[in-house]
């Protein structure tokens, strides 16, 4: 009698989930019919025309988003008005394909953006988000293209809004941990401010540890010159470190000490960049801190899951000099490989693992593994996207 019962509702269950199956497969397939219904017989040559046969009936006229007495609907948190030039410069032309190819839901935005891959062509979605760069109609905003993956070490020149802590762990004794944790917040299309915390915890001889925050740093940043075409930028930054940390503790340097650098971004073909940072750290009183140059490079490459559209891997080799600014000094080099990996469907959650060697110079100097985690906060709370 059970073994009866319990093959009957294996059967009703069964048909339940194929009729389940069935009921989506057609609203897919009726989306994607009502899809190309929409620019069936449409003049279909140029990004405009594509934008207003199948988006300006959600996104509106020069992109500013229909009012939600037209589209029916409430309007997502993440709605873009794609005219915001502080808003749509910033993304990538990659990140737009994506999309519109994949749909909202991919990228972890809303589900009611569709995915337009049976609808658009390859060629008409590259069209499309062509026509979207022109709706920024104001000059000397740098584009998301030059915004390259952030190397551990080495500054970028794209000015941000972002919340990053970092962290190198030395396991060598005496053992330490230090790190900061790095705000920044874009200022208008060139500029940014940038705090920074400094942290540390060190093993003492007695193998003891000591350990909190270091000098405080407050730092401006501006873009000196860029091209969206040759995928060049170029940034300026100055920092000031005030002597808020403990120095008997080795928290601090106990000197005011000014930063400055120049940071250089360069896009090359298939994903891949470069990025130099070189500068120098200048206490004011260098009885009590030395001089410091240093030159950073990092070459990088960024590979996609899913055809391109998915999850992020950026491998990224740093290339790091230093030397006290004296003469006779020697000048310290490193290496760090390391990866970068996007956490999230919209990939405004990242994460970084490497590991720094000493390439000469080596007594006093162990190899360390250095990570950040980063939250790009613009694009979205640290819930958001997953």
């Amino acid at each position: 009698m059970h073994m009866k019962f319990i093959i009957k509702f294996g059967v009703v269950l069964l048909f339940v989930v194929v009729a389940m199956r069935l009921e989506i497969f057609a609203g897919q397939k009726q989306q994607t019919e009502s899809q190309k219904a929409s620019t069936e017989g449409m003049k279909l040559d140029t990004g405009k025309e594509i934008f207003e046969a199948a988006c300006i009936g959600c996104h509106g006229p020069g992109g500013r988003g229909q009012p939600e007495s037209i589209l029916g609907f409430e309007k997502p948190d993440t709605f873009p008005d794609f005219s915001d030039c502080n808003g749509s410069t910033r993304e990538k032309t990659f990140d737009w394909r994506a999309t519109i190819h994949e749909g909202g839901s991919h990228r972890g935005f809303s589900e009611i953006m569709p995915s337009w891959a049976d609808a658009l062509s390859s060629e008409q979605i590259d069209k499309v988000v062509g026509y979207l760069r022109t709706l920024c109609s104001e000059p000397g905003w740098p584009f998301g293209e030059l915004n390259f993956p952030r190397a551990i070490m080495t500054e970028k020149a794209f000015p941000e809004d972002e919340w990053t802590l970092t962290g190198a762990v030395k396991g060598s004794r005496p053992r330490s941990d230090s790190g900061e944790l790095i705000y920044e917040k874009r200022l208008g299309p060139k500029s940014q401010l940038e705090l920074a915390a400094p942290y540390s915890f060190h093993q003492r001889a007695n193998n003891g540890w000591v350990g909190g925050i270091g000098d405080l740093i407050a730092g401006y940043k501006r873009v000196l010159v860029f091209n969206n075409n040759t995928g060049s930028i170029l940034s300026a930054q100055g920092s000031i470190a005030l002597p808020t940390g403990n120095k008997t503790k080795e928290l601090g340097s106990g000197v005011t000490t000014f930063e400055t650098f120049g940071a250089f971004g360069q896009k090359l073909p298939g994903l891949s960049f470069l990025q130099i940072q070189g500068g120098a750290e200048l206490p004011t009183d260098t009885t009590k801190a030395d001089r410091v140059g240093f030159l950073r490079v990092a070459v990088g490459k960024t590979f996609a899951q899913n055809s391109g559209f998915g999850r992020a891997w950026t491998p990224i080799v740093e290339f790091l000099g230093e030397r006290d600014l004296v003469t006779g000094a020697k000048t310290d080099w490193d290496i760090v490989p390391e990866v970068q990996i996007t956490l999230n469907k919209r990939q405004h959650i990242r994460a970084s693992i490497g590991v720094q060697t000493p390439m000469n110079n080596r007594d006093g100097r162990s190899t360390s593994a250095v990570f950040y985690v980063l939250w790009d906060w613009f694009d979205g709370g640290l819930k958001a996207g997953w």
